[in-house]
């Protein structure tokens, strides 16, 4: 009897220690998601969430890292003042009682176990960890199957996309032809206004043409008129000499 009397009695101290409130003082840090797993090259985010009482106390908040079962090593850390802070390799944000830290650039050696560490400046839980988070780093998938992946997508674009390049090409040939006809009419303009060098008239003077005419004058017969002859002495028939002037030729232009 006296046996399952103090079985019974370590049962209810374990009951009442387990259902018990935590003292005064007592916080509680979680990590998740449990695990991550993202390829090579890509990010991974992990949320530590705190509960505390007494939301007025200074504490600093770690991030650690364990790899092939050895020591953690601390990789980071922010305090309750600093809303945000960026590193080489990590990015905190503090949003009290949320923290969250960003792996950029993950490489294969960042696999392993992560959890975070609250240390709070009071008598009381001076250190507490979370929960240990995996994540795991797979190898960055071939640039092979991304180009033949992009040549996909370009080979078969949306059919917005379409519609958008068939208009375009249209408008585009619509403008062109306009152009050229415009080119045409100012040609065949300039062409009618410009007078033909073949349809010039050039004024021919006619030729000189020498023409021959005969101009009849007047017959004057020289007599010495100191000798006078009497009619009747004149024989009845007598040979008697003149000249003959004639004017100057002229040149006869043609009538046109």
């Amino acid at each position: 009897i006296w046996g399952s009397m103090e079985g019974d009695l370590v049962v209810l101290c374990v009951l009442l220690l387990c259902c018990s409130p935590p003292p005064a003082g007592c916080h509680q840090v979680t990590l998740f998601p449990a695990m991550i797993t993202r390829p090579a090259g890509s990010s991974a985010t992990f949320i530590c969430n705190i509960s505390m009482e007494n939301s007025s106390l200074e504490f600093n908040l770690n991030w650690y890292q364990k790899t092939n079962n050895s020591s953690p090593q601390k990789i980071a850390g922010i305090i309750r003042n600093i809303p945000q802070k960026k590193m080489e390799k990590y990015l905190l944000f503090n949003d009290t009682p949320v923290f969250k830290m960003e792996i950029l650039n993950l490489h294969q050696n960042d696999s392993g176990f992560y959890y975070c560490g609250l240390i709070t400046f009071s008598r009381f839980d001076k250190v507490v960890e979370s929960n240990h988070s995996q994540l795991v780093v797979t190898e960055a998938p071939e640039k092979t199957n991304i180009i033949d992946e992009l040549d996909e997508e370009e080979s078969s674009p949306p059919d917005h996309i379409k519609a958008v390049l068939l208009g375009t090409l249209l408008l585009a040939g619509v403008i062109v032809l306009l152009l050229f006809g415009y080119i045409i009419i100012n040609n065949r303009r300039a062409d009618v206004q410009k007078p033909s060098s073949g349809n010039t008239l050039v004024e021919v003077k006619p030729p000189m043409v020498s023409v021959s005419t005969v101009d009849y004058g007047v017959l004057e017969f020289q007599r010495d008129s100191r000798s006078q002859v009497l009619p009747e002495t004149c024989p009845a028939e007598q040979t008697e000499y003149a000249t003959i002037i004639f004017p100057e030729e002229k040149p006869i232009t043609p009538e046109r």
